[in-house]
């Protein structure tokens, strides 16, 4: 059926900006709110730009920390979040949109080729009662203090003062998921971009595009099947089955919630602990070097320890410590030791109340909560599901697909909370030790710097002020007892650490070892532990935190993440296990001999309708030298299907107007191909025929003029059956079309179209690719040199027009 030919007019399309770019562009996409796209180039460098004048609003540089190779660009539903790959060190990197500042990395198993982010938009009483809730732990928890600002330091997460980074990472409380698809077949999802819900199986070949329904039924992935090196790839569709998700859409919300806010909480406690290590300084350490290196060169036999004791009784030192404290250590350096030692470990302090306290507190009410949810029997009874205790050990039977429902899961889960409770409360305790440490030491320092300064000054005969002259004989008990303690020389220290004395008590907690504690908290004597030792009842207890006296704060971080990622990486593996394969068909073969094309340019392109529950496919192949674009049309609801699923679109002459009908009307062919909307689709049009020119056309063109009541009885059938792939390792069977598309393309049903009004000739520019924005209403246009862009707003007249309009009306 060929719609009648008639007189074409300019259409509503106004060019707002255009511009050359030195470096060549792979990567582009729209905001979804805001007149804002970003652009990744080919040397690795993120931009954002305006769509007034093309404006650059930040770039962000290629960082040896972060990658250099950006493979994926994708937005946040809510504009907020800038999210891309990088290959070469396979992170992924969550970006603000009001600065070019990283949010939130994590690192993936394979490199990202394609990745989609969405939101749900589904419906219910429940999940309503669920966003009113949000709030509560805001009430409930004091507000986490803003990190101090280090320029020096990539992420500047919660930098800010009177910064609210965690909500701004959190997002909208509806659900949105980050879908992530690499090579050999690589899936993730990422409930709210940080959270991992879900790792894919059974799709095979490299990703190509992918697109997870609104409704959570379904996800239609595109990948690039190559079963040989010598071989042509296959580019195939997939639909896999993810009514898991759709059907417990509340619970999988609200589970999905509590983990985003536990992982934002680990990333606050890391960044509260680097903070603490960079006020931690090096200098603290020259009383154990300078006292070492006095053990090494003295000649007497006399002990350090001694050696001191008698400078504080009789007041008198050796030549050789005199030349140890007037020579090496100085009345200047103690001077300036203590007071870096004070402001250090201030520094320290105030973190590790204020941040490490706050943090860990909030996190365990975090892992309380969520294993309340895992205790709820009556809400989330377990069906399939087979765990009991043997002698403290959970034994957990995965279920099958078909008999996995989400209460197992939540079951499942439990099991493992109680034991991620237990590390946060071991970290608290070896926070509050920390403080402990901090303080003790405070005191001994302080005593023992203004003795020692104000013996310094006598040597060198100098004026000591009267206050500093008073020490009494609690005073002198206290010193007494530091140097006792601290000033022991440690043979096999020297073996472990090469010093012989471990004065600084600090550094040690913030140490990333493995290694136990150079001078663990001395116990003996404590009446608690005492206690605890002789009670065989409460040293079991799950109601007390294991303590870890001889390890270091990192040491227990590290055991703490360890323990929580276990539990994060649960419903992972057992949501991705219940996700299957419902379509696999292949599309068409790629030629070795194409181009260095980026990827994001290339065809195919997915889209999902939310309004009527569909997927839709755009793709192109050729035929009589004619590039035609195919629409293939799936239901989210696997279970369902859709009539006329394929149909074929060939643009009929609407440019030149001297070529009569009776001519072949197939004259361009298609470039590139967008969703602008649910209902419109942007193409990019080149001509055909053998002209000089060749001119470029961006057009809208409407399903409606393709999906027709005529085309009921033109319906294009597949014959299934079963194909193995032969990939590396492992094979892939799946249910397969009998051949390939383009070998049956004769017999797919063709719709020609003859655009009226929605399309402009691109002059004086080689258009190639197109990246739209319906919500918006703009495009932009890439040349096939992939420097040149033209920017457009697709539903305001051209200038020229509109003046030519009023002027008529006024005439």
């Amino acid at each position: 059926r060929r719609a009648p030919a008639s007189a074409a007019a300019m259409p509503a399309f106004r060019q707002v900006g255009e511009k050359q770019l030195p470096q060549e562009v792979v990567f582009m996409s729209w905001s979804p709110k805001r007149d804002l796209i970003a652009l990744a180039n080919r040397a690795g460098e993120v931009l954002l730009h305006r769509l007034a004048n093309f404006q650059r609003v930040w770039s962000l540089p290629p960082n040896e920390n972060t990658g250099k190779e950006v493979t994926a660009l994708a937005w946040r539903p809510d504009g907020k979040i800038l999210a891309f790959g990088l290959a070469d060190t396979k992170r992924i990197i969550l970006c603000d949109v009001e600065k070019p500042e990283s949010l939130h990395s994590f690192s993936v198993e394979l490199s990202i080729t394609y990745m989609h982010w969405m939101e749900v938009t589904e419906e219910s009483s429940v999940l309503t009662s669920f966003y009113n809730a949000e709030d509560e732990s805001n009430l409930l928890l004091p507000k986490l203090p803003a990190l101090p600002k280090n320029p020096n330091h990539m992420f500047c997460i919660f930098s800010e003062e009177k910064s609210d980074e965690i909500m701004k990472l959190l997002g909208d409380v509806r659900l949105n998921a980050l879908v992530l698809g690499g090579s050999s077949g690589f899936i993730e999802i990422y409930a709210y971009g940080m959270f991992k819900i879900a790792t894919v199986n059974g799709v095979a070949g490299s990703c190509r595009g992918l697109c997870l329904s609104s409704d959570l039924k379904s996800l239609s992935v595109i990948t690039e099947i190559q079963s040989s090196p010598d071989s042509e790839a296959e580019i195939t569709y997939f639909q896999l089955d993810t009514s898991l998700l759709s059907s417990y859409l509340p619970e999988v919300t609200r589970m999905a919630r509590k983990f985003t806010h536990i992982s934002t909480l680990l990333q606050y406690i890391k960044l509260s602990l680097t903070c603490m290590c960079e006020a931690w300084e090096e200098i603290l350490m020259q009383m154990d070097s300078r006292l070492t290196k006095f053990v090494q060169e003295k000649n007497t036999t006399t002990s350090v320890q001694d050696e001191f004791m008698q400078l504080l009784l009789w007041g008198k030192a050796s030549l050789e410590l005199q030349a140890l404290l007037m020579n090496q250590l100085t009345v200047k350096g103690l001077k300036k030791l203590g007071q870096s030692i004070e402001s250090s470990y201030s520094s320290i302090q105030k973190l590790v109340i204020s941040h490490l306290q706050s943090g860990s507190e909030a996190l365990l009410y975090h892992l309380s909560e969520l294993k309340g949810m895992a205790l709820w029997k009556q809400k989330y009874e377990s069906l399939g599901l087979d765990a009991s205790g043997i002698d403290g050990t959970v034994v957990c039977v995965l279920p099958t697909c078909s008999d996995f429902t989400f209460e197992s899961l939540i079951i499942m889960v439990s099991f493992f909370f109680t034991e991620a409770i237990t590390a946060v409360g071991s970290f608290i305790l070896k926070a509050n030790e920390l403080l402990q440490v901090i303080d003790s030491s405070m005191k001994n320092f302080k005593a023992f710097f203004r003795w020692l300064y104000v013996a310094m000054l006598r040597m060198s005969e100098d004026h000591v002020l009267p206050e500093l002259n008073k020490m009494t004989q609690k005073d002198i008990t206290f010193v007494a007892d530091f140097l006792t303690e601290h000033f022991n020389e440690a043979p096999e220290l020297y073996n472990r650490k090469g010093k012989y004395f471990n004065v600084e008590r600090v550094g040690q907690y913030l140490k990333d070892e493995d290694d136990d504690l150079v001078s663990p908290p001395n116990t003996e004597g404590n009446q608690w532990f005492n206690f605890l030792k002789d009670s065989t009842h409460l040293k079991e207890s799950p109601l007390l935190f294991p303590y870890y006296p001889e390890k270091s704060l990192h040491f227990v971080k590290r055991q703490m993440e360890g323990i929580i990622d276990q539990c994060l990486q649960k419903p992972a593996d057992v949501i991705g296990k219940s996700v299957h394969q419902a379509v696999c068909m292949s599309l068409y073969k790629v030629s070795q001999s194409e181009d260095s094309t980026p990827q994001l340019f290339k065809l195919p392109f997915l889209w999902n309708d939310k309004t009527s529950n569909l997927h839709y496919v755009l793709f192109t192949m050729l035929e009589n030298s004619i590039s035609k674009i195919h629409i293939l049309r799936r239901h989210t609801d696997t279970s369902r299907s859709v009539s006329n699923g394929i149909l074929a679109v060939e643009f009929g002459n609407f440019l030149n107007s001297s070529i009569n009908e009776s001519s072949d009307s197939r004259c361009y062919s298609c470039l590139d191909a967008h969703f602008y909307d649910d209902e419109t689709v942007t193409v990019v049009l080149k001509e055909s025929v053998q002209q000089e020119g060749k001119e470029r056309v961006l057009a809208q063109l409407p399903l409606s003029s393709v999906y027709t009541d005529e085309d009921q009885d033109r319906k294009f059938i597949w014959d299934s059956m079963e194909r193995i792939f032969n990939l590396g390792c492992f094979q892939h069977r799946c249910s397969y079309t009998s051949a390939l598309l383009d070998e049956r393309s004769s017999e797919i049903p063709t719709r020609t179209v003859f655009l009226e009004s929605q399309w402009r000739v691109l002059e004086n520019m080689k258009a190639q690719y197109v990246s739209v924005n319906g919500i918006r209403k703009v495009s932009c246009v890439l040349s096939s040199n992939l420097r040149h862009i033209r920017v457009f707003e697709m539903d305001v007249e051209d200038d020229g027009e509109v003046e030519e309009e009023e002027e008529e009306e006024t005439t």
